[in-house]
């Protein structure tokens, strides 16, 4: 057997020594508080049952002061559980399924392509490129609209895609949580670029025939991170409405918004987003505890619209020739990754080990004090959650974040795999994501999942949930027909 090699030694040798230093600070307060313990118990059995009772007998209490330590220790105990946040449950979700008349393998795309736009045989490559390097497969859907030579992005075509979409969800929703429409208390429906009158949620209640007094709100314009957006009103619903169930509703409609034109900073969006959509049940009450599969931890949101750039890197406007289209800058994924350490700075404090903040904290007094040069330290988010969904926005989006954030190819595989088969769906992409971690049997019990995404104004929301149950592998819902075949190989470049 070959000699172990210095590098190799030293590096697991720097491995354990990492392992030992957190575990030492992120189990200091157990560590102190064994040998206390262990000095008492030792005290107690020195006293003997004699001891302690002639101890007792000599600390004088009377009924005044008996009765004041009860008081207190009762009014301390009712403030803390009244000002205590309600428990918020994720029950179940359901994602739409598309049927597959809708897909739109790459050959289709590109001869439609090539049929809308025959005077610009430059535009047509540039998609063509695009789509080469964008990790989509060969399943992802496009509404009936759009497959029209040309497209025919009609009010009508919309509402239907509309309805298909939310009603499948809905339908799914109703019939994994046994829920009756008439249980609903708190409606959200998020679409950020179709926002029609009367609004979508009021097309679900009509629908549905939901309660006159639930509380609606329909949410738009404001891009793909508006899940968590929803999320996050939910929350705050939940909190002042008590026994309550809130549905939200996510989703983009894809039908109004084909670009016709030749920007390419606005044929972009056609390469990559696809249709999609989900229905997610919210709880605060305490029933549901048991079946629910989530409990929701942290929800973080950070806003850098004060910036101009930030502002208008995904912005909906006309070209040239008047057709409307929405432009992504180039500096897109610049202000990203500034949105994303913004909203890392805020997480972070709530989410990691002692151990990975105080490293943290030690390098910024540092480089502060000693050396501005000093490399910063990036936290180890491993240490902080087992499953990670990024927002399946692009290829470069995933790169970009496996690499600032140090994740391996497992951590980014939900995000990779659904962008292939689903492309680009907005805001439903990461109820896609954490499918397709439930239907490979990954999702355990105590399992902290963070779920990141961004969107148009511009914003990087995050939300922290935690597995409540061991999740066993769903029989119905978008990956059941196909995880097996997952994960794929996703090649740098597919020759059309």
């Amino acid at each position: 057997m070959p000699p172990m090699s210095p590098e190799f030694s030293t590096s697991v040798k720097l491995k354990y020594v990492k392992l030992g230093y957190q575990y030492l600070v992120n189990h200091i307060l157990t560590l102190t508080l064994i040998p206390i313990i262990t000095a008492i118990s030792v005290e107690i059995l020195r006293l003997g049952p004699d001891g302690l009772l002639s101890l007792w007998t000599s600390l004088h209490f009377d009924l005044v002061q008996i009765l004041c330590s009860a008081f207190f220790i009762i009014f301390a105990a009712t403030v803390y559980f009244m000002s205590k946040p309600r428990t918020i449950f994720l029950v179940d979700y359901a994602c739409f399924k598309p049927p597959v008349t809708c897909r739109v393998p790459f050959s289709t795309f590109m001869e439609h392509s090539r049929l809308i736009l025959p005077n610009n045989p430059k535009s047509v490559e540039f998609q063509m490129r695009i789509l080469e390097r964008s990790g989509l497969g060969e399943e992802t859907c496009l509404p009936p609209a759009i497959h029209y030579i040309p497209p025919k992005p009609t009010m009508n075509a919309a509402r239907g895609e509309a309805e298909l979409v939310i009603f499948s969800a809905m339908d799914a929703l109703f019939q994994k949580t046994e829920l009756k429409p008439k249980d609903i208390d708190i409606l959200i429906v998020n679409c950020s670029l179709f926002s029609p009158t009367p609004s979508l949620s009021a097309m679900v209640i009509n629908k549905y025939k939901l309660r006159s007094n639930i509380k609606s709100f329909n949410l738009s314009g404001m891009g793909c991170s508006a899940g968590l957006i929803s999320i996050d009103l939910a929350r705050d619903l939940l909190q002042v409405h008590p026994n309550s169930n809130a549905v939200v509703v996510s989703t983009e409609i894809i039908t109004p918004n084909y670009y016709q034109g030749n920007e390419r900073a606005m044929l972009l969006p056609n390469c990559l987003f696809r249709m999609g959509g989900a229905a997610i049940l919210l709880s605060n009450r305490r029933s549901e505890r048991r079946r629910s599969k989530y409990r929701l931890v942290h929800v973080v949101r950070t806003h850098k619209g004060a910036d101009d750039k930030a502002f208008r890197c995904v912005f909906e406007e006309q070209d040239k020739e008047g057709k409307v289209g929405i432009s992504l800058s180039k500096d897109l994924m610049a202000i990203a990754g500034e949105a994303l350490k913004s909203n890392i700075t805020t997480i972070g404090p709530l989410v990691l080990p002692a151990s990975e903040q105080l490293l943290f904290l030690l390098t910024l007094i540092g480089r502060k004090i000693f050396n501005p040069k000093w490399k910063p330290y990036i936290p180890d988010f491993k240490q902080a959650f087992e499953h990670f969904c990024i927002h399946a926005g692009g290829r470069a989006v995933i790169d970009e974040l496996q690499k600032n954030l140090q994740l391996s190819s497992e951590h980014v595989e939900a995000s990779r795999m659904t962008l292939h088969r689903w492309g680009n769906t907005s805001s439903s992409s990461l109820w896609y994501e954490l499918s397709y971690i439930e239907s490979k049997g990954r999702m355990k019990k105590g399992d902290r999942i963070w779920q990141i995404a961004f969107g148009s104004g511009f914003k990087c929301n995050s939300a922290v949930w935690k597995c409540n149950r061991t999740i066993k592998t769903p029989l119905h819902g978008p990956w059941d027909d196909c995880i097996d075949r997952y994960p794929v190989h996703i090649p740098e470049v597919v020759k059309l």
